[in-house]
């Protein structure tokens, strides 16, 4: 098994990091998805109780509880993969102890990568994004970003195996993307070509994003 973790602040990229990955039939396994789960068992609608699902789960089942959790669905997405190399893109790592976790499971199988882009662009894509008004908001994103760093995003981003600077075009971080994952360029799905994508690139067909990213 290959899993390739992604970590980024809000705006990076990660969500085009997991399109690239599903349209080379790359399973992809969001880690906010074990979240949003909960939030339905509970009754609770996701998009209002996303955050505060997230910080409940880890205070009754550990800090680790989203990483746990995810694992299952890791080993199912590879053993439904038509893939030989059984490789798993999962999105949204958090905290060097989800870090850790995966490292404990997986071992030199897990690699994680690291997106990265400044603030102000990952601002301008997020304000192109609209998915909310936050999204324009600059002081929002700084708090929001502080909170992610607070929750040890910040040294997971450093323990990062690869580094990915995502400040170019579309195109060239889609292609750096490949190069990570071992695809070659015409390894794509039915969905082939640079979809349109909101922002940071946010997929239409893959809900990427961790604790509510």
């Amino acid at each position: 098994m290959n899993v390739i973790g992604t970590v980024g602040l809000p705006g990076s990229g990660k969500g085009e990091a997991a399109n690239v990955a599903a349209e080379a039939d790359i399973p992809v396994v969001v880690m906010g998805d074990v979240i949003r789960a909960e939030c339905r068992r509970r009754g609770l609608d996701p998009a209002e109780h996303h955050g505060r699902m997230a910080g409940a789960l880890r205070e009754e089942e550990g800090d680790d509880a989203i990483a746990v959790r995810t694992l299952p669905l890791i080993r199912e997405a590879a053993a439904e993969s038509d893939r030989d190399d059984d490789t798993v893109l999962v999105d949204g790592l958090r905290s060097t102890v989800e870090l850790e976790r995966f490292r404990d499971a997986f071992g030199d199988d897990f690699t994680l990568v690291a997106i990265r882009a400044p603030f102000e662009l990952r601002a301008e894509r997020l304000d192109d994004r609209g998915r909310d008004d936050s999204d324009s908001d600059l002081e929002a994103l700084r708090e929001r970003d502080a909170r992610e760093i607070d929750l040890g995003l910040g040294d997971t981003l450093d323990r990062a195996d690869v580094e990915i600077d995502n400040i170019g075009s579309l195109s060239a971080f889609r292609t750096r993307v490949r190069e990570v994952l071992g695809v070659a360029e015409n390894e794509r799905g039915d969905g082939s070509g640079d979809r349109d994508v909101d922002g940071d690139g946010e997929p239409a067909t893959v809900d990427a994003g961790g604790d509510g990213s």
